[in-house]
């Protein structure tokens, strides 16, 4: 069996999507901002226990892992972390995308109309 991790990033939660500002656009950069934050924090954290352990136990200098280059096959899984990173910090436009497409709009017709219209 095999996982789709850039899939997964885009599944949706059932229901209508709650919305806290009136312009989408808005709600959109919002969403985006709060994955990426979420992201960066949890990294953040992980990065530096790491790097303490490491310095603790004398395996490396903070120095030797800043100058650290990694190999094809770990440029190769960073790319493929980096495509599926950016899966789920963009899972808002790719979710109202789909529903575009779909025909399975989260928001009233008119407003669609509306927007529409104005662009």
């Amino acid at each position: 069996m095999s996982i789709d991790p850039i899939a997964l990033a885009g599944s949706r939660a059932r229901g209508k999507r709650p919305y806290f500002f009136k312009d989408p656009d808005v709600e959109r950069v919002l969403s985006i901002a709060m994955a990426i934050a979420m992201e960066n924090a949890v990294t953040h954290q992980r990065l530096d226990a790491l790097e303490r352990l490491i310095e603790q136990k004398g395996l490396l200098s903070r120095e030797e892992l800043d100058q650290f280059r990694p190999d094809r096959e770990a440029e190769a899984q960073r790319t493929l972390w980096m495509k599926e990173y950016i899966a789920r910090v963009l899972r808002i436009v790719q979710q109202e995308t789909e529903a575009v497409e779909g025909g399975a709009m989260d928001v009233p017709m008119e407003e669609v109309m509306d927007a529409l219209r104005n662009e």
